[in-house]
């Protein structure tokens, strides 16, 4: 791995890492438990667009095994893997395609993620009756994705492409 991506990818994970810190500092925003704008999902993002779906896999996971390490449990690295898996996989085939915008992309992503932690926990708790939380999570998942995905979009806007060209 060329010293120059290495760099950048340790950089984003840090930062993604460093936002999921502050977000589980902040106090629960909606009446909905487990709801999060889910901050750290912009570095993913961020190297999604700006690098790969390679990098933005690496960036992604390296958040997740620190921030379940540091900050979480067990329960918390299987929900959050199963989010990610979904949601990742759901970008980047969006990305692929080239017609979707980054908002479009990260409500896509959001969506998901919550889809893949509802499929995580009904397999757990062995109960079906927690399709039901979708609806208010496709909401919240909506308007996390917005957010993230216009933070994304500046980030995208004001870093300059010439400082991530000599990766990969």
């Amino acid at each position: 791995m060329k010293t120059e991506r290495l760099t950048s990818l340790a950089l984003l994970s840090a930062a993604a890492l460093m936002l999921s810190w502050v977000e589980s500092m902040l106090p629960a925003f909606s009446a909905v438990p487990g709801v999060k704008i889910g901050l750290a999902n912009t570095m993913g993002l961020f190297a999604l667009f700006m690098l790969s779906p390679k990098d933005a896999w690496i960036v992604t996971l390296i958040r997740i095994a620190l921030s379940s390490l540091l900050f979480g449990s067990l329960f918390s690295l299987l929900y959050s893997v199963s989010g990610a898996l979904v949601s990742l996989s759901v970008m980047c085939l969006m990305r692929s395609s080239g017609i979707f915008s980054v908002s479009g992309v990260s409500v896509a992503g959001a969506v998901s993620h919550n889809a893949g932690q509802i499929l995580c926990a009904m397999i757990v708790m062995q109960t079906k009756g927690l399709v039901y939380y979708m609806a208010p999570l496709i909401v919240s998942g909506t308007a996390a994705g917005l957010a993230v995905g216009a933070l994304s979009a500046l980030l995208l806007k004001k870093i300059p492409q010439k400082y991530f060209r000599n990766i990969g």
